[in-house]
């Protein structure tokens, strides 16, 4: 697998880090400026890309994300800081509507790669001032620094980071090659996906795979090889994929996180998915990936086509 060529790992804008340094008041006054706004967990524009903008809104927080082989800067614009996050989506009946926008979780894949990778920093970014408004340590309130890549306690001087979570996902196979695919809890009927789960403090990636893949399945697994990663900003993880060879073969699914488990031939898989019986993750995700580097080359839903 390439990590490179996955949806939102295919960047070309350089992220410029020396250039913060000027702070953004500096950057946004550059003539060669593009604007993406972030609302809402979501990026303005349509299924044409992004719409940029060339200036800041007035009062709105904004994060410097790099600058093009062509001289132009791109600053994502975080409106007040306030904004919800996530892509959770909003009911019919709120006030300010439903939400707008790219929601890249849907059709990132559809994005070129300069609009995938400045989506998924900017909404990452959004995501981190958002829940960081306080400082950690002391409870004051923190202000936006080094182009909107730091932020400082008021009170203590703290400077924050922002932070990424590791997420293992993993596509486990049995000695008959077939993949384990499970139904997470929340998710409509029908839909399934492979394992997967947060990294735990003082644990390997290794480690990870086994344990979130016998929590929720009950299989053991043996050996794991690491297959590649991509950001995932929603709202700030980077999964990180892997092959995993099953030593047992009967799922006892958890109940809490998956209700439903099993083992698939190609040929299986084949056919839920013509009947309907099933839907597997959008091509934005690793894990549609995933599934497809261990079916091959006649993937039924390659190149781009979600069941």
């Amino acid at each position: 697998m390439d990590s490179d060529a996955l949806p939102l790992s295919r960047a070309t804008v350089e992220r410029d880090a020396r250039r913060r340094e000027q702070g953004i008041e500096t950057i946004v006054a550059d003539p060669r400026l593009r604007v993406l706004r972030v609302r809402r967990g979501r990026v303005e524009g349509d299924e044409r890309g992004i719409a940029f903008d060339d200036a800041v809104a007035p009062g709105a927080e904004a994060v410097y994300l790099g600058r093009d082989a062509e001289g132009w800067s791109y600053v994502a614009d975080l409106g007040g800081g306030h904004e919800e996050t996530g892509d959770r989506g909003r009911a019919l009946d709120d006030p300010q509507g439903p939400p707008s926008g790219i929601s890249v979780r849907d059709v990132g894949w559809q994005l070129t790669p300069r609009d995938a990778g400045l989506s998924a920093a900017a909404l990452a970014l959004a995501g981190w001032h958002a829940s960081h408004r306080f400082c950690s340590r002391c409870g004051a309130p923190t202000t936006i620094g080094l182009a909107g890549w730091e932020r400082h306690c008021v009170a203590d001087g703290t400077a924050l980071y922002p932070r990424t979570d590791p997420a293992v996902i993993m596509a486990v196979v049995d000695d008959d090659d077939r993949l384990l695919l499970g139904h997470g809890v929340a998710w409509p009927e029908g839909q399934f996906s492979v394992p997967a789960g947060f990294v735990e403090p003082g644990e390997s990636l290794e480690a990870a795979v086994r344990r979130e893949v016998a929590e929720e399945t009950g299989i053991e697994v043996g050996e794991v090889t690491y297959q590649g990663s991509q950001p995932w900003p929603f709202p700030a993880s980077l999964m990180l994929g892997f092959r995993g060879r099953a030593l047992t073969t009967e799922p006892r699914p958890d109940g809490v996180e998956v209700t439903e488990a099993m083992f698939v031939t190609r040929e299986e898989l084949t056919r839920l998915l013509a009947d309907g019986a099933i839907r597997l993750p959008r091509p934005t995700s690793i894990a549609h990936h995933l599934i497809a580097e261990w079916y091959g080359r006649d993937w039924p839903l390659q190149p781009w086509v979600s069941a």
